[in-house]
Order: structure tokens, then C-alpha cells, then sequence
């Protein structure tokens, strides 16, 4: 079982090509091969984001994904690291995958720090 932080872009990028590294990645939550890791932020997050109308996910598809992550991940309350972000919207995905020793799945690396848990859906595809 792995630990694993998903980048809110990595599920939009699931839902959008169903054969992708992240649709992969997703399909393997209810098998309990990855264990989600998450915080009130990033779920709040996931919920905003994925109901944006320009992305036209149905309500069904964004309450079946919510679903799966709470009911096959954990929650939990991360200290805030003090390294500098240049978007602070996305120090929480950081924080909690720091935290919970997690690997921090994204498909925008650049936007955190060069650290090994940090990676893309294909890279940890293959690590796997």
C-alpha cells in the first residue's frame, strides 16, 4: 500500500483522458493499492475545483471521486512547513505529503520544491 497526495490537477487530468497516468492512478484507490492522504483544504479544494462548470463533470462523477477518496483515505491535520511557495495555494498538498510521508502526485513539479516525494503521475507509475 502506498501513500499518496493527489494534486487537485492530477484528478481534472483523470477525468478528462481516462487512459492517461492519472486515470491510472485513480483506478487504483478502490483496490486499496494507494491510500489517499488529505486535509479539509484540499478537499475543499477538489470539491470547487472539479465543480467548475468549464470543466462539465457532473455532479455524479465529482461526488463518486469525493467518495472514494474519504471513504480509501485518511484525513488529517499537517503542520505548516516553512518553505516558500510562490503559490501558497499549493502548500498544502506539500505539507500533508510531508507530513504523512506520502508521495505528492502532480502534474505542475515546478510549482514545489525539488524534493524526491514530489513527482508525476508517470514517474510514480513507474516507481511502482
Amino acid at each position: 500500500m502506498y501513500r499518496i497526495v493527489l494534486d487537485t490537477n492530477v484528478i481534472v487530468s483523470a477525468l478528462w483522458s481516462p487512459g492517461g497516468p492519472p486515470a491510472r492512478i485513480l483506478a487504483m484507490l478502490p483496490a486499496g493499492r494507494l491510500t489517499p492522504y488529505y486535509d479539509y483544504e484540499i478537499m475543499r479544494e477538489y470539491q470547487s475545483v472539479l465543480m467548475r462548470p468549464k470543466f462539465k463533470f457532473s455532479g455524479e462523477t465529482t461526488a463518486a471521486v469525493i467518495e472514494m477518496i474519504e471513504r480509501r483515505g485518511y484525513f488529517v491535520t499537517a503542520p505548516t512547513n516553512n518553505v516558500a511557495f510562490a503559490d501558497e495555494s499549493d502548500r498544502k498538498f506539500y505539507d500533508v505529503a510531508r507530513f504523512c510521508g506520502a508521495a505528492l502526485i502532480t502534474g505542475n513539479e515546478r510549482h514545489f520544491p525539488r524534493e524526491p516525494f514530489v513527482m508525476s503521475p508517470a514517474d510514480f507509475l513507474a516507481r511502482l
